[in-house]
């Protein structure tokens, strides 16, 4: 008979699926494929180890249940028998008489409950006669459908190694159907989940905790529980093979197995090196008894948490108290006549190994990690690959994702940072800019009004004045009064000026400049004190921009005047040009004595200003803002206070667009 494997045995819940990648770790095979951040099992790979269910402390990896289908087969007419895995002491350690488990399961509704030890028991002799034969050419023990499963798929060649002997599990069915009609229906019940997809005799199967489900789902206790006993065939010392070196110790039952055939070999690690080695060549004509798990009592299907040695004590306790009473005769009897069956196994190869990715492929997959050079390559284990290539191949067979590198993962997260930084900075300046801008047009509505209302009585004032003025005689008193009116009337009318130019949204006049010679020209145009040196550099290297001379003039002009007028004591004033294909900077700077950062946020608002009374507006640098947004440019400003901060001084940028 062969050996099948076709059923879905492990899921994913996705929404408790937290992308820490340790069933990816864990699993022998790396059957779990990454997409978005989540981890599914690829079915054509798994073996069911039943690794992924284990470790995952999300609940994200479920196991094929069998609950539902059980109690269908329970209603039905037919009758059903529960085979229970020699391991059952292990799991139902709380349970002291085993009679009352028996109890237990005949309540669910089963008509016979037996043992799969005898099975065990069976297979032991069949073992015992091929390993002591003189013509032994060595072999690998099958009655771990994990391991069968990983040598099918990922060991093809070693196929032909596989004891072809069955698992206890499907020689106690077949003990059973001979005994009780090929109509019977089997359950097995045991620790391991990998045997829902091990054959087709067996009906249906139960794990551990699926059987504590079902009692607590019909609120089936020991206390509330008539004691049974297992019904015939009865087990001998089969009953300790769920135990580290038990299918050993069961085979050895007569004449003793020369220990020097036998490789014992439990756990991930260890029967992986083991297959291996026996493939090179190295433990060839060696007997190979293989354990996906540390023993069947630790397999996945048992409840979490369980201690190794507390179970294998329990398990041994058991098989001590059951060889005492073991009626000797009955046992000779049954394996007699039980022994006469077919318990032939067959297996066939089916490939799942992946193709290995070309280098060229797996360079470019480690460069999208970052990974550029072997100095690159942490293999940290982090992702769940054992190092950055294993992690780069899976990524070119579809298996993983470039986000599973963690060093990747988190400098891509320090850039998103930096980056969200410079964003909130810029949000920040446009915020402020906007904040500037709604203020100024209100203070421009205001200064539209007042300027209006202004311009006549201050004409009028003016006019009368220089009427009065000239009337007056020469060397008359009234005369110098007269004077000083038309004097501050004009510097009202100036400042009402202002206020207009300031107000009106005035359209820009573009045509192209050399940029480098209109600085310079600026600088021309402004009176030079002795105390201060004067600095001009361009690095741009197209100099030609569109640009309003009259209104750009104004603001180079008024900047360096106050550049200027921020040095009484001397110092340096320096101009310069940069620019890039788009846009054109003109930089302002001087070493005076900087402003105050209490006065940062008041530059630009009309009539703020830092001059003595009677020496500024306030309204310079509103008209320069002003002017510079009808470029659709931006205006930055750095400044120092502090020595203990470095020079101090103050420092415009006036950035436009070319306009071409």
């Amino acid at each position: 008979m062969s050996h099948s494997f076709h059923r879905q045995l492990v899921y994913t819940i996705k929404d408790r699926c937290r992308v820490c990648f340790t069933c990816v770790r864990e699993c022998p095979v790396k059957a779990i494929k990454i997409i978005n951040g989540q981890a599914e099992v690829i079915n054509d790979r798994c073996i069911g180890c039943g690794n992924c269910v284990r470790v995952c402390s999300q609940g994200a990896k479920i196991p094929l249940w069998s609950v539902d289908a059980v109690n269908e087969l329970l209603k039905s007419k037919s009758r059903i028998a529960a085979c229970i895995a020699p391991s059952f002491p292990a799991e139902f350690a709380e349970i002291q008489d085993y009679k009352l488990l028996v109890g237990m399961i005949r309540k669910l509704g089963f008509d016979y409950v037996t043992e799969v030890s005898f099975g065990a028991d069976i297979v032991a002799r069949e073992y015992e006669t091929m390993i002591k034969s003189s013509d032994y050419e060595g072999d690998i023990s099958s009655d771990c459908p994990a391991i069968v499963y990983f040598i099918r798929h990922y060991h093809p060649d070693m196929v032909p190694y596989l004891a072809p002997i069955a698992s206890p599990m499907v020689a106690m069915t077949r003990v059973m159907k001979k005994k009780h009609g090929d109509d019977l229906k089997v359950v097995f019940i045991g620790p391991c989940f990998a045997k829902k997809a091990e054959t087709t005799e067996v009906d249906e199967v139960l794990t551990f905790r699926e059987l504590r489900e079902m009692f607590d789902i019909g609120n089936i206790r020991p206390e509330n529980t008539d004691p049974s006993d297992f019904d015939p065939p009865h087990s001998g010392k089969g009953a300790i093979f769920p135990i580290s070196h038990g299918l050993y110790y069961t085979a050895n039952n007569h004449e003793a197995i020369p220990e020097e055939r036998v490789i014992i070999a439990e756990g991930q690690a260890n029967y992986k090196e083991a297959i291996k080695e026996f493939e090179e060549g190295y433990i060839r004509k060696k007997h190979l008894m293989l354990l996906c798990c540390e023993g069947c009592i630790m397999g996945p299907g048992t409840s979490p948490a369980g201690k190794r040695f507390a179970r294998s004590n329990a398990v041994g306790e058991y098989v001590t108290k059951k060889l005492q009473n073991i009626d000797r005769e009955a046992w000779d009897r049954d394996i007699a006549e039980y022994s006469k069956l077919d318990f032939s196994q067959s297996f066939t190869p089916e490939d799942r190994r992946l193709a290995p990715p070309g280098n060229e492929e797996v360079l470019h997959a480690l460069q999208l990690m970052g990974k550029f050079s072997p100095k690159d390559h942490l293999n940290c284990g982090a992702c769940g690959y054992d190092t950055c290539v294993d992690h780069a191949s899976a990524i070119v067979n579809g298996l993983a994702e470039t986000e599973m590198c963690l060093p990747f993962a988190i400098e891509k997260l320090h850039d998103s940072i930096s980056n969200l930084n410079v964003s909130n900075e810029k949000l920040a300046r446009a915020k402020a800019a906007l904040k500037q801008s709604e203020k100024l047009a209100h203070m421009g509505q205001l200064s539209a009004g007042i300027a209006h209302e202004l311009n006549n009585p201050l004409g009028v004032i003016t006019m009368y004045s220089n009427i009065l003025m000239d009337e007056a005689p020469e060397g008359d008193l009234v005369r110098e009064d007269l004077k000083l009116i038309v004097e501050q009337a004009e510097r009202c009318k100036k400042i009402v000026s202002g206020l207009l130019n300031f107000a009106r949204k005035n359209q820009v006049n573009l045509v192209e400049t050399d940029v480098v010679k209109f600085m310079q020209h600026s600088l021309n145009s402004i009176i030079k004190p002795d105390n201060i040196s004067f600095s001009f550099e361009s690095t741009i290297a197209d100099p030609v921009a569109k640009l309003d001379i009259d209104q750009m003039m104004q603001v180079l002009t008024n900047l360096e005047k106050n550049a200027i007028e921020a040095m009484p004591d001397g110092g340096n004033l320096r101009v310069s040009v940069e620019g890039d294909a788009d846009e054109v900077t003109f930089i302002v700077a001087d070493t005076g004595s900087g402003i105050h950062k209490e006065n940062m946020d008041k530059l630009f608002t009309p009539f703020f200003t830092t001059k003595e009374m009677g020496k500024g507006t306030g309204l310079g640098l509103a008209l320069i803002y002003g002017i510079v947004k009808m470029h659709k440019g931006k205006i930055h400003v750095e400044s120092n206070t502090e020595l203990s901060q470095g020079p101090t001084g103050t420092t415009f940028r006036i950035i436009v667009p070319r306009g071409r």
